[in-house]
């Protein structure tokens, strides 16, 4: 069976101590393993990386640069093969890992502007002959902690930022998924990037734990669900370190009477489906106002619900495919049994879920659910599997006090073709990323993401203008040169102009 290492200082390390079975979800079938990291591993890891920053933070951010560019084009001339692995240890369909893939790389389009972004500000004669200007240095060896989701893209989110910013990296990816992660690791080392710049270290809580404590880490930045990234943000404060860790969410969609509903259900049903639901950004409730509007949402889900098609990655007409793991697929059956068990209707049930060839698959079909109340389990925690709850209000305000009250505030949308509805909701509406008739306002590579609440512990977002601030400590210089033969007296007042 294939053994999974990690890159440390260029290098493939396997660490063979303590291993763990890799699946595929399809199948059911551990078909890898995958070395989890010991804690002397993670610290060989940190010290290569403490050792590359000197001469990378002296290297000119244009020359950064050049090697993201290089990069870029080795991940799309791979993407087949990242695509394939993806599929293989996730489940995603083909064309959806495309779609992840292709948003991690407009990261690194992104991360290739690094001259532009660190340019700094500069004034001249501030004060008499005094210039003073700032300036972003790097912070040093940081890490990242990312899920198993995605796991091309929210890599994509950290590293390239991090290192054009000067700093070298030590990432820590989903032990059930680590294939693509690796292999995309090895393509910036393809690209031109020195050994130590970029390591991976792959392994369970010992080893986020080792990151978490050891001094030479100046930094975290994690995604995953809110109680680890409860416990990521205040060990790594505890430390001293900066952190960005961004939690769970419950994702809420309200569908106003005046929406457009044959779009609105198109939408809904990419946005809770897609992906097997495994997404932060996936909506899971959707919040019709009034009954009519219910009404016809349930009734046209109920509808287009019947074509989904669940499947194995590599056929392109499947929709979406396998839970990660037997466990959580388990975890997703039993929120729904508990959702008919608390007194709502399960409108579709995908708990009996057969695909043909893919018996021991861990699969679970599209589910509907209706007539969802506040304190019910399905509503109040992150089920992140292929079910959209259907809950009834009668007003927009309604609506929206409904999910400023939930804990988590990631992501929202609405549905309507009213823009004063439209503009009241995005203005008032306390969630992080909202979309106006877009279900999944997952924000561009040149904005950042991150939501509000508990879905999100730190001050700055993941990736966009505020992962140059995150990954960069801002300096300020103020410089003057006396004029020769003047002798100058001392002055005692606070300097200003």
């Amino acid at each position: 069976m294939n053994l999974i290492g990690h890159l440390i200082n260029g290098e493939i390390v396997t660490d063979a101590a303590r291993t763990q079975d890799v699946y595929n979800p399809s199948t059911g079938a551990a078909e890898k393993q995958v070395a989890l990291a010991s804690q002397a591993t993670v610290e060989q890891a940190i010290a290569a990386a403490q050792e590359a920053f000197p001469a990378w933070r002296n290297t000119p951010p244009a020359k950064r640069a050049r090697v993201m560019f290089r990069f870029k084009q080795l991940l799309e001339d791979n993407a087949e093969k990242i695509c394939e692995l993806i599929g293989q240890e996730h489940g995603k369909i083909s064309h959806d890992a495309m779609g992840e893939l292709q948003r991690g790389i407009e990261n690194v389009e992104y991360a290739c502007y690094a001259p532009e972004l660190l340019k700094g500000e500069h004034s001249k004669n501030v004060g008499p002959a005094i210039d003073s200007w700032s300036e972003f240095q790097p912070l040093g060896v940081v890490a990242g902690i990312t899920p198993f989701n995605f796991p091309a893209m929210v890599p994509l989110w950290m590293y390239p930022m991090a290192i054009v910013c000067g700093n070298t990296f030590v990432l820590k990816p989903s032990e059930r998924d680590p294939s693509s992660t690796l292999f995309i690791a090895e393509l910036l080392k393809e690209a031109g990037l020195p050994d130590g710049v970029m390591n991976v270290v792959n392994g369970d809580k010992e080893a986020v734990d080792t990151l978490l404590n050891d001094s030479r880490i100046e930094a975290v930045s994690f995604v995953g669900s809110t109680p680890i990234a409860e416990y990521i943000y205040s060990t790594a404060n505890a430390n001293g370190k900066r952190c960005q860790a961004l939690g769970g969410a419950k994702n809420h969609a309200i569908v106003m009477p005046d929406a457009d509903m044959n779009n609105a259900v198109e939408a809904l049903t990419g946005a809770a489906f897609g992906s097997s639901g495994e997404r932060c950004m996936a909506i899971s409730v959707a919040v019709a106002v009034g009954d009519e509007a219910a009404d016809a949402v349930v009734r046209k889900l109920r509808q287009r619900m019947e074509t989904l098609k669940v499947g194995a990655f590599d056929n392109a007409s499947n929709d979406f495919g396998p839970l990660i793991t037997r466990q959580h697929a388990d975890k997703v059956k039993g929120y729904i049994a508990s959702a008919a068990e608390q007194g709502a209707n399960i409108v579709v049930d995908g708990r009996d879920a057969q695909v043909e060839g893919y018996t021991d698959g861990f699969f679970v079909g599209g589910t509907l659910i209706d007539g969802v109340k506040p304190g019910m389990s399905c509503y109040e925690e992150e089920i992140f599997g292929p079910v959209l709850c259907v809950m009834r209000v009668n007003t927009l305000q309604e609506a929206m006090d409904l999910i400023d009250a939930h804990e988590y505030g990631n992501g929202t949308c609405i549905f309507t073709r009213d823009g004063e509805a439209a503009r009241y909701f995005s203005d008032n509406i306390k969630v992080g990323m909202v979309g106006i008739n877009v279900p999944l306002p997952v924000p561009v590579s040149y904005h950042s993401f991150g939501g509000w609440k508990r879905s999100l512990f730190g001050d700055l977002h993941a990736y966009g203008p505020d992962a140059v601030r995150f990954y960069t400590k801002r300096k300020t210089v103020t410089q003057r040169w006396p004029a020769s033969g003047i002798q100058e007296k001392a002055q005692f007042a606070f300097p200003s102009e």
